[in-house]
């Protein structure tokens, strides 16, 4: 393949896997403790030339990673991570209240965080305040004072303090439940509070609730719980990044403290990388979980397309952007009723449309999920064919992205050997018989020489 050739600049957007730096001016990163935490956004030729041993002076040097360290990690880059774009604090909870709302298909959402951590709610008598909610209101949510005291013996105080879940399947019949009329909780059956809590400190409280008794589902539950670590790290990280930006304006700032300031923000910036990932494989699961599919699928798909990438030579970074794309190629669908799946009878026109344009549903998340916004075009086009007679614009030959054409493949093949509702799942051969026979209408050509060869 000559598309995109190996590089060893270009390194896992995720993995943290060391990387040999012998003779190389990014060994000086790991001289200044960044260590395992390196992520791509720090591997950068301009990053590495700031940094560099030619640096004369060492403050000055420290001080220049921090400032781009901040630029990189700021709110902006951080915080987008489930469709928020702005940056005052209420639209930003509520927004996300908005979306868990329409993932998770649950009939109302509430944020609570705790007062420290949130500008202008001072005047609350509360420990832990109302910040955020699926919900619309006449009046702006921040002025509402709505929350709960840390010794109230509320559900959302114990999830807070004991840092656990709390889940009632019939607050009907819950004496300790104490609903807040004003959030039309008299109406709820069925109550879920997911603490916002990491290794550094508690943050608050995320409630769901339906007006039924019908549970959520496990995978929706820990997408919840990763969502909320998720989340938490991006608040700590910048809270972080605030802190060292006023430190770096002080006059009589010292080596030692630029130092240590430097060791949190990569030890966290290797949090949030973990915590990204583990964001991206929850909401592959809840995917498949809402898809009916078996055997984490989309994870054998995403497999596939990471082992045909590895056989053509791409190189680390590429390779995971195309597995996270795999594993997201569906994301649509998490918008989606659940019903939709579960039909046995024939679908509707209008069933058929909601399904046929999933895929431009789970591109507008994935646009507002920041750090996955290069994954956009290998989904995005994904179900274009090679002859220019595919979906959504018709792209032929390779203007269509090599990582849409082998995640293609991978999708096609892994279809055709599993088992469905309305066929027995065919043998590797004949699956690889009908690849060979549509390559050069529905697939690369070139790429299916490669695959046919790798399964042999």
């Amino acid at each position: 393949m000559t598309e995109e050739k190996k590089d060893k600049k270009n390194v896992s957007l995720f993995s943290r896997s060391k990387i040999s730096l012998e003779s190389d001016p990014l060994e000086e990163i790991f001289a200044l403790n960044l260590g395992d935490f390196l992520s791509e956004y720090l591997i950068s030729d301009e990053l590495v030339q700031k940094i560099s041993k030619t640096s004369v002076d060492k403050l000055e040097g420290i001080k220049k990673q921090l400032k781009e360290l901040i630029s990189i990690y700021s709110i902006d880059n951080t915080l987008k991570v489930l469709g928020f774009n702005n940056k005052e604090d209420y639209i930003i909870y509520n927004s996300i209240a908005k979306t868990i709302k329409q993932m998770l298909e649950i009939d109302a959402c509430h944020i609570f965080l705790a007062k420290e951590n949130i500008l202008g709610f001072y005047t609350s008598k509360n420990d832990i305040v109302l910040v955020g909610s699926s919900l619309s209101f006449n009046d702006e949510i921040y002025e509402s004072g709505i929350g709960y005291r840390l010794t109230d013996g509320s559900y959302v105080s114990e999830a807070f303090n004991k840092s656990k879940k709390i889940e009632i399947l019939n607050c009907t019949y819950d004496d300790n439940f104490k609903p807040v009329l004003f959030l039309g909780e008299d109406k709820v059956k069925y109550y879920l509070a997911i603490p916002m809590f990491n290794n550094i400190e508690k943050v608050g409280v995320i409630v769901v609730e339906n007006y039924t008794e019908r549970k959520i589902s496990d995978e929706f539950i820990e997408l919840l719980t990763v969502t909320s670590r998720l989340f938490t790290t991006s608040m700590n990280l910048k809270k972080l990044t605030e802190e060292t930006d006023r430190l770096l304006n002080q006059n009589d700032i010292t080596m030692i403290q630029l130092q240590n300031k430097r060791a949190e923000l990569t030890s966290l910036i290797g949090d949030l990388s973990s915590e990204q990932q583990c964001f991206v494989e929850n909401l592959a699961k809840a995917v498949d979980a809402k898809s009916n599919f078996k055997n984490n699928y989309s994870h054998t798909v995403a497999d596939l397309a990471r082992e045909i990438s590895s056989t053509i030579g791409l190189n680390e970074k590429t390779k995971d952007l195309i597995y996270y794309a795999a594993l997201l190629r569906n994301i649509g669908k998490i918008t989606l009723p659940e019903e939709l799946f579960n039909k046995k009878e024939t679908l509707s026109k209008e069933d058929w449309e909601k399904l046929q344009n999933h895929p431009n549903v789970g591109v507008s998340i994935l646009m507002s999920i920041n750090f996955l916004s290069e994954v956009v075009p290998y989904i995005n086009y994904h179900k274009e064919r090679w002859d220019g007679k595919g979906e959504p614009e018709g792209l032929k030959g390779r203007s269509i992205p090599l990582g849409s054409r082998i995640i293609a493949i991978a999708d096609a093949y892994s279809a055709m050997i599993t088992d469905r509702k309305y066929r027995k799942a065919l043998s590797e051969k004949e699956a690889l018989d009908i690849l060979k026979s549509e390559a050069g209408t529905k697939w690369d050509p070139e790429l299916i020489d490669f695959f046919v060869k790798m399964k042999q």
